[in-house]
């Protein structure tokens, strides 16, 4: 890499005879050493003469070995070109600009020099004074790697930009961005859009006030001057002009650009199809939808009506709609195990306590969790709620090659008089029967002629309950 450096025009003495004088020899070289930080004296056959330092790094670098060796050879072979051009234009009397060239040390980088050379004289002699450029090549080293990161920062502040607009383009909710000063929409989601055209015609730029009932205004205004006071205020209850559904409406502070914002979420008191909530009953489902721990809802086919925030996270969702009547064992559960232990219990007692079990992420992440639920059969919806908390690693889980057991004997104990001794030894005894049967196909590395010997089954028994527990992919003759 050749280093840049100021294009500035050379200018010689106008009358060197009268201000220098008569000048020795030794001063004239004590002069050219101390002016460059290497001098090198060159004969008509190319080879180094004589040698001076300005700096003694380079010293130390065995340029003072060069006595003797031609200049070509010191240097690197991109760099041979040029200093042919340069002897060869002082041998003419030709003026030339500096040219660096980068000096091969056995230890380290190359180091780059930029030299200016001069004839002396009519011997065929040429001196060439050079600059060492390692300090100038260190910053514009800094530069290009300032620069790389600033690409690179910028590369992610767009990867966020994206997602942001990603995110914020397909959340279900309405979400909307008002100036803090003016209080006027300066952003919207196509859920704010649809939500508040039914208010207001035009919805960026007008007053997020104006799209409410007159009695709710004030309201409003005061939730905004609560949080930009305080940071933070209760939600409140208002409705939509031209509208007689009610909306829950929360907002946070946040700057941006040296300028404030007030982030809105309008959100109709709706649960499930529509079905309006009480006022009185509103700040229940305020706090569900922000415990700490997972809470969903489903109907007694095991399908997901609803879910709070926490449960997305912890099933690794984005969205409500993506979990929303989908089967609660594509989160929940082990296969075809826990959770028909659990709806049974649920629809023999109403109700269950510290169940164990697992929830599984959509992206492969696995946790211990523990569910307490209650079913509710009466009413128009019959539905199940389940309050879902991470449990993490408990002490006295066995392992068994490697694995946790899904459940200890204490915690089996815990569900007796909740769960029939029926259900009870029959899940236990399918939990058994299918850990075995995975431990074996590991042993045998999935070999089921020797899976089946070792578990002292026949072939057709093991793929029985291969099929029933789905371990595998079977084939097509095993499955006849």
């Amino acid at each position: 890499m050749e280093i840049l450096a100021p294009n500035v025009a050379a200018k010689a003495f106008t009358a060197p005879e009268e201000s220098l004088g008569d000048l020795g020899v030794g001063t004239a070289a004590a002069l050219i050493a101390a002016a460059a930080d290497i001098s090198l004296v060159i004969d008509k056959e190319g080879v180094v003469r004589d040698v001076a330092f300005g700096i003694p790094e380079l010293a130390r670098e065995g340029f003072d070995a060069w006595v003797g060796r031609p200049w070509l050879d010191t240097v690197t072979v991109e760099s041979r070109p040029k200093i042919e051009d340069m002897l060869r234009e002082a041998a003419a009397g030709k003026a030339h600009r500096p040219r660096q060239v980068n000096h091969a040390v056995e230890a380290g980088p190359d180091i780059p020099i930029r030299y200016t050379v001069m004839p002396l004289g009519s011997t065929g002699r040429v001196v060439a004074v050079g600059r060492d450029l390692r300090a100038m090549a260190a910053l514009q080293q800094r530069l290009a790697d300032a620069q790389q990161s600033m690409e690179r920062e910028y590369a992610r502040i767009r990867g966020a930009e994206t997602r942001y607009r990603l995110l914020f383009q397909l959340a279900s909710e309405a979400i909307v961005i008002l100036d803090a000063t003016t209080q006027r929409i300066v952003d919207a989601n196509p859920a704010a859009t649809r939500l508040l055209s039914r208010a207001m015609k035009r919805v960026i730029g007008q007053s997020l006030v104006e799209a409410f009932a007159p009695e709710g205004r004030e309201g409003i205004q005061s939730l905004l001057a609560a949080v930009r006071i305080n940071g933070r205020a209760d939600d409140v209850h208002s409705r939509l002009g031209g509208s007689e559904d009610e909306v829950n409406v929360s907002a946070s502070l946040f700057r941006q650009e040296s300028t404030s914002h007030f982030l809105v979420r309008v959100t109709p008191l709706a649960v499930g199809d529509d079905v309006a909530v009480p006022r009185g009953r509103g700040h229940i489902l305020r706090i569900i939808e922000g415990l700490p721990e997972g809470f969903v809802v489903t109907d007694p086919e095991r399908r997901v009506l609803t879910a709070n925030a926490a449960f997305l996270d912890m099933a690794q969702l984005a969205t409500e709609e993506q979990v929303r009547g989908e089967p609660l064992e594509n989160w929940l559960g082990r296969p075809g195990v826990d959770l028909d232990v659990l709806y049974s219990s649920l629809r023999e007692h109403g109700s269950v306590r510290q169940f164990s079990t697992i929830l599984r992420g959509e992206f492969g992440s696995q946790e211990d969790v523990e569910i307490a639920a209650v079913s509710v059969l009466s009413g128009d919806q019959p539905c199940m709620g389940f309050t879902v908390r991470n449990v993490g690693w408990r002490s006295g889980m066995g392992a068994l090659s490697g694995r946790e057991l899904p459940r200890s004997v204490e915690q089996f104990t815990d569900l007796v008089g909740r769960v029939s001794l029926k259900n009870l030894v029959r899940e236990t005894t399918d939990m058994i029967e299918r850990l075995c049967i995975e431990a074996a196909l590991e042993l045998t590395r999935d070999n089921r002629a020797s899976a089946a010997e070792m578990l002292g089954l026949s072939r057709q028994s093991l793929y029985s309950k291969l099929r029933r527990y789905g371990l595998g992919d079977l084939e097509p003759e095993e499955n006849a």
